[in-house]
């Protein structure tokens, strides 16, 4: 199977978990694009869905399904998300897609994080995917030289030849050559760095199941 279809398949089997009737929360990325486009065939279950980025806010739009604002919502059964890496304690590095302040506020709501994602992203120790951290614009070299002070080489995220920049107006700094072994002990010392809005860690509050597309079917984790 292609990296693709292994996510078309857990973007399917996440389908199990939407509750009808009840607002979704929805991730950004291309698995969890995968999973708009399955959550379109049972759109008219559900009253809408909580975007974590603009740009899973239009995917959403475009199969008709309404997109609520968070402050409008009090509680969400799931929120279903891709990773770029994920531990055997449910621990994630998220970001890959610059949305990850926008995707802890939205799964931080959510009574459950589905992870979806292709076997490739389970990992046994994190770090090889480069650590997004989302930061204030005027910050970034004061930042950079304290996760540099962690062990870690900071690179200011460009594409195109151009500074990415968050749905929030915010650059990110993807850390090379971290060896993740204490994710929730990293996430807090980067949680307290002047200038930090977020760190791609999501360990404080990693995924209660994840859906991992396997070349022999969907295996499911639950944490």
């Amino acid at each position: 199977m292609t990296q693709d279809e292994l996510k078309q398949a857990v973007a399917r089997a996440a389908i199990q978990y939407v509750v009808a009737g009840e607002i979704v929360g929805v991730g950004t990325g291309s698995t969890a694009n995968f999973f708009i486009d399955e959550l379109a065939k049972i759109k008219h279950l559900i009253p809408g869905a909580v975007a974590s980025s603009e740009a899973t806010a239009s995917r959403l739009r475009s199969h008709g399904i309404a997109v609520l604002d968070l402050n409008q919502v009090t509680s969400m059964p799931v929120y279903i998300d891709g990773a770029d890496e994920i531990d055997s304690t449910g621990a994630m590095i998220k970001g890959g897609g610059a949305a990850l302040t926008r995707e802890k506020i939205v799964a931080s709501v959510a009574q459950q994080f589905i992870c979806i994602a292709d076997g490739s992203k389970l990992v046994s120790v994190m770090g090889t995917f480069p650590l997004p951290v989302e930061v204030i614009p005027m910050a970034s070299a004061v930042v950079a030289r304290q996760l540099a002070l962690l062990g870690g080489q900071p690179v200011l995220r460009v594409k195109d030849g151009q500074t990415v920049l968050t749905d929030n107006g915010n650059v990110i700094l993807d850390v090379h050559g971290l060896s993740i072994t204490n994710p929730v002990g990293l996430e807090n010392v980067m949680n307290n760095i002047v200038g930090i809005v977020t760190v791609g860690l999501f360990a404080k509050q990693g995924a209660n199941v994840c859906l991992l597309g396997m070349e022999n079917g969907v295996k499911t984790m639950t944490f």
